[in-house]
């Protein structure tokens, strides 16, 4: 039959990426307590297309995909991408893995237990022969304004922040680690499951500990910097203020002197 696809395009200009968003795909990640969590992904898969060729075979992304085994580590993962890459002849190739990660979580005081969920993205990329991983998380924390605390006779405004780190590490880190990490920068942990005396707990907790969203990106990098593992990261906070119609904000980038960036990460199965 006919390949219309591999035919001269009406123009002439290589396109970056194509290829397919929302595909959903069982998925197996490794689980600090349990050994093995299962878990659904959301896939978008790419490649670039040279500006010879009129379309990109979207049926190859699916194939691909289909023989992929649900089971997520370095060797699957860019297994996949350089299959993907070879399959549709491209130069270039990209995979981003959406996917909730549930966490048994205890309540501070009366030990209660529910389960958190956390968002999750390992995104990977084939530059010619260059192969680079990330893992990102985004954490859920309380935080009370100090400048609030500081000027009030009674009480301070507090919020719910969301604390997002991607991460490039040699090794293996657990996605717990990170979370951790962003926890502990917050004024205090969130909890799926709260009695009376966890929230009294929570609450004195947190106005012990009052952190503005600038104290908690530098606690989080501070953190990450002194990891011995991580090469390259990102943190951003966002702090979904309470008194004010809008968010506040604070990021930081560093690591190995961006010259870890490169090098791959592993979620192993």
């Amino acid at each position: 039959m006919r390949d219309i696809q591999s035919g001269p395009p009406d123009v002439a200009i290589a396109v970056d990426r194509v290829g397919i968003k929302n595909f959903r795909l069982p998925l197996v990640v490794r689980d600090r307590a349990k050994g093995r969590q299962h878990t659904v992904a959301e896939v978008e898969l790419s490649v670039d297309l040279p500006a010879r060729f009129k379309g990109t075979h979207m049926s190859r992304f699916v194939e691909a995909l289909s023989g992929f085994a649900g089971e997520l580590d370095l060797l699957s993962f860019r297994g996949l991408l350089a299959d993907v890459r070879e399959r549709l002849e491209a130069e270039n190739a990209h995979m981003t893995l959406r996917f909730p990660y549930f966490l048994a979580k205890a309540s501070p005081a009366s030990a209660a237990t529910a389960l958190l969920d956390y968002a999750c993205q390992v995104s990977g990329e084939f530059v010619g022969e260059k192969f680079r991983q990330t893992l990102t998380v985004a954490v859920p924390v309380m935080t009370v304004c100090p400048c609030s605390l500081a000027i009030s006779e009674q009480g301070a405004h507090s919020q719910r922040a969301l604390v997002t780190i991607a991460s490039r590490f040699t090794g293996f880190v657990w996605v717990e680690e990170l979370i951790d990490i962003a926890e502990a920068a917050g004024s205090s942990p969130v909890y799926a499951l709260l009695k009376r005396e966890d929230e009294k707990y929570v609450t004195e907790q947190a106005f012990a500990n009052p952190t503005f969203v600038e104290d908690v990106a530098r606690r989080a990098a501070s953190s990450l910097s002194r990891h011995p593992l991580i090469t390259w990261y990102r943190v951003e906070v966002e702090s979904f203020e309470s008194i004010h119609n809008h968010s506040a904000f604070a990021g930081i980038e560093g690591g190995n002197g961006g010259k870890g960036g490169d090098k791959p990460v592993s979620v192993r199965p």
